[in-house]
């Protein structure tokens, strides 16, 4: 396999002195196939109509309520990037009105008839350490059934969010979050400005806790989505324990333009 992009998320990873591993957790170092390669991200003619996958005509994006961002470091699996400072800042709810300002923004729906929660983090923790997606929490929201909620992420982010019925995400013997997972990597300047995004099982199969539907899906510039149903019924250019080792699975997206994910939590096809 030839490396030349490196679009990863989180990685199998020993952290702190407890030793915790996961296996999993990564999109990286990997030149996707033709079938799974997106267009450039193609903006909106104007800020003011297409809704919130429009932007700004004039390509100066908004960092309204963010924090400062920080530097990089590291390279492949170890690649530290952009997670806010404060820990957590660069990953902020916005309104559906404010959407089109931003320069990456995903937008949650569901098919949910219960509450549900959705945790967000961090590859790496605010300890420093690639630990982001062990009981830490960048922001959370709250589903209720019709919500339809906007995220925006500062560039050079990347990690995750976990959605499960009810008011918190249940987790594994490690404590790490253990519902599915939406990944993301947003214009990585270790990786060429490139993003990324997946569902993955991986952690609710191995924590052996119910897997949840999610999809995600490209809303400008492509059409390439990634989804699982309910305990992994049906699985599309995602995540489960069989990939693992897998890399570049989901959606790879060149160019550092803008980009706008469609999220369904309970997803079910």
């Amino acid at each position: 396999m030839h490396f030349t992009k490196s679009l990863m998320l989180l990685a199998a990873v020993t952290t702190g002195a407890s030793a915790r591993v996961v296996g999993h957790e990564r999109r990286q170092a990997y030149a996707p196939p033709a079938s799974t390669v997106s267009a450039s991200p193609t903006p909106s003619s104007s800020a003011s109509n297409g809704g919130w996958t429009a932007t700004p005509p004039n390509g100066e994006y908004s960092n309204q309520g963010f924090g400062e961002s920080t530097g990089s470091s590291g390279s492949d699996i170890t690649y530290q990037g952009n997670t806010g400072n404060p820990w957590g800042s660069n990953i902020i709810e916005i309104s559906a009105e404010s959407a089109p300002l931003y320069k990456n923004v995903a937008q949650f729906t569901g098919q949910n008839t219960e509450p549900w929660t959705v945790v967000f983090w961090n590859k790496y923790g605010p300890d420093g350490q690639m630990d982001g997606w062990f009981g830490n929490s960048a922001l959370n929201l709250n589903m209720n059934p019709g919500d339809v909620k906007y995220v925006a992420f500062q560039d050079d982010s990347q990690g995750g969010w976990s959605a499960a019925p009810g008011t918190t995400v249940p987790t594994g013997m490690t404590g790490g979050y253990s519902a599915t997972w939406g990944e993301f990597d947003f214009s990585s300047s270790g990786n060429g400005g490139w993003s990324g995004f997946d569902v993955s099982a991986i952690q609710p199969q191995n924590a052996g806790l119910p897997v949840q539907g999610m999809q995600i899906c490209q809303a400008i510039g492509g059409s390439v989505c990634s989804s699982i149903t309910s305990d992994a019924a049906v699985v599309d250019n995602a995540y489960t324990t069989a990939e693992t080792a897998l890399g570049g699975v989901g959606g790879n997206i060149p160019g550092g333009g803008p980009v706008r994910l469609a999220v369904v939590i309970d997803y079910s096809g």
